[in-house]
């Protein structure tokens, strides 16, 4: 229930395989349909947590620089102004998500200690009970953002809506990016599958866990996404090890 860190190179969810994350991974990208630019992704994301994470009733993403914050995306006028309360206060999931680097799933707001205050008012002027907020990392962007989905019933959010969630702001990201600069980041992709390194983590994928080219791909930015490590660190972890950790050593 409380905030924690996601450690590093833990991204086998127990009870699923990778080849049934990767599915899972792949169903979200299938209905984040390409948008036409940064906006439109944005706007996509925030729309697609409420509908696929259990529990949602709204969603919105912030972004952050220079100790200001901002709501860039909403599917309702509610979770802009709770945003705007954190903002207000300096706290709050969304906010505490995006400094610390933590992800945090709240039981009932109105209850809870670390944010006494914004609990309070959340829960008194907008009826929002409970939280589920996700650091996004965007590459090739200097802004830091978050995705912050709200609900009116306490103890909203399992184990299961924080893993669809975490899911969903790793595709998130992938899609504002290549929203941003669709080229650039077309060209990026190409280059980390033919580096030598990459390649070489993803045959170890291939023929471990008889996963795709692809399949394998996304393993490794999932990896990156959930333990915030680039993408040929992780690489050269799989290619020493000879396959994906829990512990990340």
């Amino acid at each position: 229930m409380w905030g924690r860190r996601v450690q590093c190179g833990a991204i086998v969810t127990p009870g699923l395989s990778p080849a049934e994350l990767v599915a899972e991974f792949t169903e979200l990208g299938r209905q984040l349909v390409a948008p036409r630019d940064r906006e439109a992704a944005l706007a996509a994301v925030a729309g697609l947590a409420v509908e696929r994470i259990p529990g949602a009733d709204w969603a919105s993403i912030t972004e952050g620089g220079r100790g200001r914050f901002a709501t860039v995306a909403s599917t309702d006028e509610a979770a802009r102004q709770v945003d705007q309360i954190q903002y207000e206060l300096g706290t709050g999931p969304c906010v505490d998500a995006i400094r610390k680097d933590v992800t945090f799933r709240t039981g009932d707001l109105r209850h809870d200690h670390r944010w006494p205050e914004f609990g309070r008012r959340a829960a008194d002027e907008y009826g929002v009970a409970s939280m589920l907020s996700l650091r996004l990392y965007l590459e090739n962007d200097d802004r830091i953002a978050g995705l912050n989905i709200y609900s009116t019933k306490p103890d909203a959010f399992d184990e299961h809506a924080e893993m669809v969630g975490t899911l969903l702001a790793t595709h998130g990201s992938l899609a504002v990016t290549a929203a941003i600069d669709r080229a650039e980041a077309t060209n990026l992709r190409r280059a980390l599958i033919n580096s030598r390194d990459i390649g070489t983590a993803m045959g170890v994928l291939m023929a471990t866990y008889k996963v795709t080219r692809d399949e394998a791909f996304d393993l490794l930015r999932i990896t990156s996404q959930r333990s915030n490590r680039k993408l040929v660190d992780i690489a050269a972890e799989v290619s020493r090890v000879g396959g994906l950790t829990d512990s990340g050593a």
